[in-house]
């Protein structure tokens, strides 16, 4: 894929502030380090992956719980 083409567009665009902040959180949980310019490029593979694979694990375990109507936190 050519540089500045992106595919993994939200498909409610107004979600965008609230995956970003949910980023931000993720890699705090995980004691990450994050970028003070919002350049995440110059971040390893292993520190983006872990931060993108919590917040996959996070968003399961909520549909999840959304469908047995529980709630654990």
């Amino acid at each position: 894929m050519a540089g500045g083409q992106k595919s993994n567009t939200l498909v409610n665009p107004l979600a965008a502030r609230a995956m970003e902040q949910f980023k931000y959180e993720v890699a705090q949980e995980l004691g990450i380090q994050t970028p003070q310019s919002g350049y995440w490029g110059e971040m390893t593979t292993r520190d983006t992956g872990a931060i993108g694979g919590h917040m996959v694990r996070k968003m399961v375990e909520a549909y999840e719980n959304s469908l047995s109507g529980s709630s654990t936190k």
